[in-house]
């Protein structure tokens, strides 16, 4: 798949006002014309690459039509990475925030370009699967969630945007709230589980830097050792329960044996159901050992990022639904939705195995 597309229709930027700012903004930039392309994954905010001559940056900007009440903060965004690029190189430097809607119709930001391979359901042609390669980029999932979890945020400027105290509790509330607000219909067992999220809360763990939106196609690497140099989408990252970042890592990271509606969510299943790439409990058991960290009731946080994972299927499905936005790939989210909240379900009964 290509890196980069044609942006599709209604997404445009306008390229002049665009141009006239980012030439204002940095006195380095070469002679020519500025080269719009869009980076075509996620589901949520909009994120561009520009090009003119050989400077490159990347754009990223909320999504079209309205937005829920706090979501999609690119000066908060912005804001969290400044904070965190000294400390966890993977994270793209940013480059200037624009509050100013008058230049693209909202608020955006630039940030570094990071080159290397960004994998979701398929390698490039010109690299060969193995076993050995699955386990080595699983690997690194891992070592790097417990290198930023290992970060003192009270040495950052998180610090200014932590509330670690009942974080969990207001994260299950809000949670909820956000499907009410954005519930199309009414599906089966949703009040179960909802119910069984606020009655089963376990203590929260000491607070860590949390990414919240940690899955493979968020990564980048490199094709010589596979290390992990980029990570992105850092719209939700916060101050919180760590092992409330690893149910979202493995809500996300799907194996070989499991549903189909589970698989194909979102479309074809992702690069983790080949041979070599670790199982859930592989996942979490590498995380426990890396960490030090106690993961007996991970089933629970796993349960509620399934849970968030329906929310954030929902909230798009209703734009759709409401005619919002047309982009032809979320016609079948309330499937998903229906697939993700009966999964959740299931895994609240079970412990990971």
């Amino acid at each position: 798949m290509k890196e980069t597309i044609d942006v599709r229709p209604g997404e445009e930027l306008p390229k002049k006002e665009l141009e006239l700012y980012i030439r204002s903004l940095i006195k380095e930039i070469p002679e020519g014309d500025l080269i719009i392309s869009q980076f075509p994954t996620g589901h949520s905010n909009l994120t561009y690459l520009l090009k003119i001559g050989d400077w490159e940056a990347v754009l990223r900007r909320p999504p079209l039509g309205p937005v829920a009440p706090k979501a999609h903060d690119m000066k908060r965004e912005s804001a969290v990475m400044s904070s965190l690029h000294p400390y966890f190189p993977p994270v793209p430097k940013p480059f200037c925030y624009c509050s100013e809607e008058s230049i693209i119709g909202s608020p955006f930001f630039l940030m570094e370009r990071k080159k290397g391979i960004v994998l979701d359901t398929e390698f490039p042609d010109s690299i060969m699967p193995t076993a050995e390669l699955g386990r080595r980029i699983s690997e690194q999932m891992v070592d790097q969630l417990v290198h930023l979890h290992q970060i003192d945020y009270q040495e950052t400027e998180l610090i200014k945007l932590a509330k670690p105290n009942g974080f969990l509790e207001r994260q299950v509330g809000g949670w909820i709230n956000r499907y009410e607000r954005s519930k199309t219909s009414d599906l089966p067992g949703v009040t179960d589980l909802t119910n069984w999220l606020v009655k089963h809360q376990p203590l929260s763990q000491k607070a860590t830097v949390i990414h919240y939106d940690y899955k493979l196609n968020n990564t980048m690497f490199s094709s010589d050792n596979w290390n992990m140099v980029g990570l992105f989408d850092w719209e939700m990252a916060t101050v919180g329960d760590p092992l409330a970042d690893v149910g979202v890592a493995l809500s996300y990271w799907i194996e070989h044996n499991d549903p189909i509606e589970l698989k194909q969510g979102f479309g074809k299943p992702p690069v983790t159901v080949l041979p070599g790439f670790f199982t859930r409990a592989e996942w979490a058991e590498r995380y426990a050992k890396k960490s030090g960290r106690d993961i007996s009731d991970l089933h629970y946080y796993i349960t509620f990022a399934y849970f968030k994972l329906a929310v954030i299927a929902q909230q798009i499905y209703y734009r759709f639904h409401k005619g919002q936005t047309q982009d032809p790939r979320f016609a079948r989210l309330n499937q998903t939705v229906a697939a993700l909240i009966g999964h959740a379900r299931q895994t609240a009964a079970t412990k990971l195995s």
